[in-house]
């Protein structure tokens, strides 16, 4: 088994975990009840959230959001696929411009909230792919 890298350098445009599961449902009201009264899952309308420490930095709390979504949303599109995931990163601005020089499809221009930085890409596949970096 080859020796993993390990790269801390926070300014290295790259993926750094996954930030959330979307999926298309029926009726996700539903969906997030079934959920929560078969496996436990605390959720909302948005549907649950995984909290998880950093094992490099375990004074970070990293979360995962698992939401289904209306079937038939747009928020997928372009893709044609039931569901898309969200992959936590460092360096947005960093990655979206070597992406762009890969040829990448970018489907929008980084958004910014309160809660971190946003920007959503197509795989090879027709899989839109959401790109998330937290607020610090």
């Amino acid at each position: 088994m080859a020796e993993q890298q390990n790269n801390t350098d926070a300014t290295t445009p790259k993926v750094t975990g996954i930030g959330g599961i979307f999926f298309f449902s029926e009726n996700p009201k539903e969906t997030n009840e079934w959920y929560r009264k078969h496996l436990g899952l605390e959720t909302t309308d948005y549907g649950s959230t995984f909290e998880s420490r950093n094992i490099n930095k375990p004074e970070e709390i990293n979360a995962l959001q698992w939401s289904p979504f209306k079937k038939g949303s747009d928020y997928f599109a372009p893709s044609k696929k039931e569901f898309m995931i969200n992959y936590r990163v460092q360096n947005i601005e960093g990655l979206v411009a070597q992406l762009k020089a890969s040829g990448v499809t970018i489907l929008d221009d980084i958004q910014t909230y309160d809660y971190g930085k946003f920007v959503h890409i197509m795989d090879p596949e027709g899989n839109k792919l959401e790109l998330w970096e937290p607020a610090e």
